[in-house]
C-alpha cells in the first residue's frame, strides 16, 4: 500500500467543536429566519380619486392590563382560555376570557367575563359575567359560533362533593338580546 505524499489536513476530521459551531450557527441561522417574517397579506385595493376610504377592522379587546372583578389575594388573576367574535351585532369584536386565580395546588374555580374596548379607550374593560367563580365551576370548552357563547361546564351536584371531583357537566349558550345576556342550554346538552 502506498502512502500519501501529503499529509492529512488536520481541518478534515471533525470534534466535537465543529459539531457544537454548526449546531450554534444552525440556531442562530433558525432564530433570525422566525423574527424575519413577511408582512401579512391584505385584500384592500388601492383608492382612486373618487373611491371611499376602507373601512378599518376593529382588532379584539386584549385581556392584558384587565381588571377582572376576581378576589385573589397574593396571587394573581390568570386568563386560560379566550374566545373573540362580535356578540351584539355592532360589528366590532367582543372578547370572552375565562379566568381563574393563580393558585399553586387545587382547581381553582373559573368566571366566565365578556370584555368590550371603546373606540376612544385603549384598555379593555367588563361588560358581563357569565359565570361566577362563586358557582364553583371549571370551562373546559369555550367558543363563539353565530354570535353566541358556547361553553362547557363542570360542577358539583351538592356542597359535599369534594373539589377534587366535579360530578356535573353541563352545556351552556349565551346570547344578547334584550340588551343583556341570555343562558340556555344548547340543543343535545346533557347533564352527567
Amino acid at each position: 500500500m502506498q502512502q500519501s505524499a501529503v499529509p492529512e489536513l488536520a481541518h478534515t476530521h471533525t470534534r466535537p467543536i465543529h459539531w457544537v459551531a454548526t449546531a450554534t450557527a444552525l440556531a442562530g441561522v433558525i432564530a433570525l429566519s422566525s423574527l424575519l417574517q413577511p408582512k401579512s397579506a391584505t385584500a384592500a385595493q388601492t383608492a382612486g380619486p373618487a373611491a371611499a376610504p376602507a373601512p378599518t377592522s376593529t382588532a379584539a379587546p386584549a385581556t392584558t392590563g384587565v381588571d377582572f372583578p376576581l378576589e385573589c389575594g397574593p396571587v394573581q388573576a390568570l386568563v386560560v382560555k379566550k374566545a373573540t367574535g362580535d356578540l351584539d351585532g355592532d360589528g366590532r369584536p367582543e372578547t370572552v376570557a375565562v379566568v381563574h386565580c393563580d393558585a399553586s395546588m387545587g382547581t381553582p374555580p373559573d368566571a366566565v367575563y365578556v370584555l368590550t374596548q371603546g373606540a376612544d379607550s385603549t384598555h379593555a374593560r367588563v361588560v358581563a359575567t357569565l359565570v361566577d367563580p362563586k358557582d364553583r365551576t371549571t370551562v373546559t370548552t369555550l367558543a363563539i359560533t353565530d354570535g353566541a357563547v358556547l361553553a362547557t361546564l363542570l360542577g358539583y351536584s351538592t356542597a359535599d362533593v369534594p373539589s377534587c371531583c366535579p360530578d356535573v357537566k353541563d352545556s351552556a349558550k349565551w346570547q344578547w338580546k334584550d340588551n343583556t345576556f341570555i343562558r340556555s342550554t344548547p340543543a343535545g346538552a346533557h347533564s352527567v
